[in-house]
C-alpha cells in the first residue's frame, strides 16, 4: 500500500505533485556539442526553395559559400548583413570560419538559407547560444514561400484587364 501524506501548505503541495525538491530548472540537462573529427558542427538551412549546407569551425571570420567568398558571390551588402546577423547576435563575429554550398532559388532565398544553417550550425557547435539565437528567431525556417498560380488568373492573384466592350 502506497503511504498517504497530507499537505499543510503550498510548498508541502508543490512537493507532492512533483515529487522531490530536487526537480529543479536547475537539473535540466544541456544538449552536447556535435562536432565532427576536424572539429567542424554542420547543419542545413533551407529558405524559399534554397537549401544550405554549412560547416562552422573556429577562425578568422572568413566566410566562403560555393567556393567563392561572400563579397564576391552575395555582391548586395544586404545579404552580407543578413549572413552576419547569427554571429553579432551570439557575440562571435569574426570568431568562426564558414563552408557553406547552397543550392536552389534565387540570391536572397539563398541567404536566409545560410543564415538559418549558420545559426543551427553554431547552435550545434556551442549549445548555449541556443536560448539567443532562439529568442532572434534565426532558428526557425521563415514558413513564407511563392504564392501558387490560379486558373483564370494572370498570375497568383492578378486578374485580366477588364473592359466592358
Amino acid at each position: 500500500m502506497s503511504e498517504q501524506t497530507t499537505a499543510t501548505s503550498l510548498a508541502d503541495l508543490k512537493t507532492l505533485v512533483q515529487g522531490t525538491p530536487a526537480a529543479a530548472p536547475d537539473a535540466v540537462p544541456l544538449r552536447e556539442a556535435k562536432r565532427d573529427a576536424q572539429g567542424r558542427a554542420y547543419a542545413t538551412g533551407s529558405r524559399k526553395e534554397s537549401v544550405a549546407r554549412v560547416w562552422v569551425k573556429p577562425g578568422k571570420g572568413t566566410i566562403t559559400i560555393n567556393d567563392k567568398p561572400q563579397g564576391k558571390y552575395f555582391a548586395r551588402p544586404v545579404l552580407r548583413m543578413l549572413i552576419a546577423q547569427p554571429f553579432l547576435v551570439a557575440d562571435r563575429y569574426q570568431q568562426f570560419d564558414v563552408i557553406a554550398t547552397v543550392a536552389g532559388g534565387g540570391l536572397s532565398g539563398q541567404a536566409g538559407a545560410v543564415r538559418h544553417g549558420i545559426s543551427r550550425a553554431l547552435c550545434n557547435y556551442e549549445p548555449e547560444l541556443r536560448g539567443i539565437l532562439k529568442k532572434a528567431g534565426f532558428l526557425t525556417r521563415d514558413p513564407r514561400a511563392v504564392e501558387r498560380k490560379k486558373y483564370g488568373k494572370m498570375k497568383a492573384r492578378r486578374s485580366f484587364q477588364f473592359s466592358k466592350r
